[in-house]
C-alpha cells in the first residue's frame, strides 16, 4: 500500500486534518468576506486581489498534492505565505484576515516534505509580514497597526505542521510494523499447520502401513488355508485380518489426538496414556522441554509398545519411566510375563511397529531398542535428545 492509503486509518489525525483544518481556512474566508465592508482596509485596490488570492491558496491546500513536484508544492506554498504576510497589515482589523499567514505557515510545515523548505518559507513569510507592516506604518501612520515584530510570529506554527507531520510518519510507520507483524504471524501460523499435517499424515501412514500389511499377510494365509482345506485356521485368520482392522481405527485416532494435543506437554501426554491404560508412570530428573518430533515419536512409541504389550503379554504388569537428563531424554516401558492365555481372534500384529520406532528415532539422532527380559518379559526403551 501507498502511504497515501495508510495515513487515514489514524482516525484522531484524520479527524483533524479533514475537519479541523478546513474549518479554520473557510471560517477565515468566510469571516474575512463578513467584515470586509465594515472594517477600514488599507489601500483597496491592493489588499483585495491579495485576499482573492490567499483565499485560493487556502482552498488549494486543502486539496491532495499527490500530482504535484516538489518544486510546484514549494512554489505553491511559498505563494500562499507570502500572499497572506503581504495581506496582514491591509486587512488586520477584520481580525480573522490576520490568520491567513499563520494558517499558511502551518500549512507549509505538514505539507512539505523537506524541513528546511518549509522553515525556509516561514522565516521568508515572517520577514516579509514585518516589513510590510513596517512600511504600512509609514505610508499610512495614522492606521492602527501591529508593532512590526509582532509580525515576525507568523511563522512559528510551521513547528505545528511539522511536529503533526511527524506524528503522521510515526503512526503511518507503527501500523506498517503492526501489518508486517501480522503477516509474519499469519505465515508463522501457516507454516505450523503445514507441519502439523506433515507429523499426521507421516504418523497416519506408520499406522495404515503397518495395518495393512499385517491384514494383507492374513488374508493371503487365509487364502493359502482355505485352498488347503483347513478351514477352521483359515476362518481364524479373517478373524485376525478383521481385528487388524479395528486395530488400525483405533491407533489412527489416537495417532491424531496426539498429534493435536498441544497443550499437554510430553510428561502429561504420557501420563494420560498411562492412566488410560492402567500402567504405572513414574518421572525421573528435572523436567526440561522436549521438541516437537521428539514428543510426538516418544509417545507413538509408547503407544506401539503398551499396544503390543497387551497383545502378546495378557494380564502382565506394566511400567512406563520417562527420565530427563541436560541434552536427552529417555522413555522406558516393561512388562512381565503374560498371566493370561493369548486369544486366537486378536491380531497378532506384523512385526513392524517398532522397526518403524527404530528408523524414526535414528533420523532424529536417537535409539531404540527392544529385547526380552531374564524374566519372560519385554523392554522397551527410547533414547532421543531434547
Amino acid at each position: 500500500m501507498t502511504v497515501t492509503e495508510q495515513r487515514p486509518a489514524a482516525r484522531p489525525e484524520r479527524f483533524r486534518d479533514e475537519l479541523i483544518r478546513p474549518f479554520l481556512a473557510l471560517a477565515t474566508i468566510v469571516g474575512t468576506i463578513a467584515q470586509w465592508p465594515y472594517s477600514r482596509i488599507l489601500f483597496p485596490p491592493v489588499a483585495l486581489p491579495l485576499f482573492i488570492l490567499a483565499s485560493i491558496a487556502a482552498v488549494g491546500t486543502l486539496l491532495p498534492w499527490t500530482r504535484l513536484t516538489s518544486r510546484q508544492q514549494l512554489a505553491a506554498m511559498t505563494a500562499y505565505v507570502l500572499l497572506g504576510s503581504l495581506l496582514l497589515p491591509l486587512a488586520h482589523q477584520t481580525t480573522t484576515a490576520a490568520f491567513f499567514p499563520y494558517l499558511a505557515a502551518s500549512a507549509a510545515g505538514g505539507k512539505l516534505a523537506s524541513r528546511k523548505a518549509a522553515i525556509g518559507v516561514a522565516v521568508a513569510g515572517a520577514v516579509v509580514a514585518s516589513g510590510a507592516t513596517r512600511l504600512v506604518e509609514l505610508l499610512a501612520p495614522n492606521a492602527s497597526q501591529w508593532p512590526w515584530w509582532v509580525a515576525l510570529t507568523v511563522g512559528l506554527p510551521v513547528y505545528i505542521g511539522i511536529s503533526q507531520r511527524d506524528r503522521l510518519d510515526a503512526l503511518h510507520s507503527a501500523q506498517l510494523a503492526a501489518e508486517e507483524a501480522q503477516r509474519a504471524t499469519a505465515s508463522e501460523a501457516r507454516e505450523a499447520a503445514l507441519i502439523e499435517r506433515g507429523r499426521i499424515a507421516r504418523e497416519i501412514h506408520d499406522v495404515l502401513g503397518h495395518s495393512l500389511s499385517g491384514i494383507a499377510l492374513q488374508l493371503d494365509m487365509a487364502d493359502a488355508l482355505h485352498e488347503g482345506g483347513h478351514e477352521s485356521e483359515a476362518r481364524a485368520a479373517i478373524r485376525k485380518a478383521r481385528a487388524l482392522a479395528v486395530d488400525s481405527i483405533s491407533e489412527t485416532r489416537r495417532a491424531v489426538h496426539a498429534l493435536r494435543e498441544d497443550t499437554l506437554s510430553l510428561p502429561d501426554t504420557l501420563r494420560q496414556l498411562a492412566e488410560h491404560n492402567a500402567v504405572d508412570f513414574a518421572i525421573a530428573g528435572e523436567v526440561a522441554a522436549v521438541g516437537a518430533e521428539a514428543t510426538h515419536t516418544m509417545v507413538r512409541a509408547a503407544q506401539e509398545a503398551l499396544t503390543n504389550a497387551a497383545k502378546y503379554a495378557p494380564g502382565a504388569e506394566r511400567s512406563m519411566r520417562l527420565a530427563f537428563t541436560d541434552e536427552r531424554v529417555t522413555l522406558t516401558l516393561r512388562n512381565g510375563p503374560a498371566t493370561e492365555d493369548l486369544r486366537t481372534d486378536l491380531a497378532g500384529g506384523t512385526g513392524v511397529g517398532l522397526v518403524g520406532m527404530r528408523e524414526r528415532a535414528a533420523l532424529l539422532g536417537g535409539t531404540l531398542q527392544a529385547e526380552p527380559t531374564r524374566e519372560g518379559g519385554w523392554t522397551v526403551e527410547l533414547e532421543l535428545p531434547r
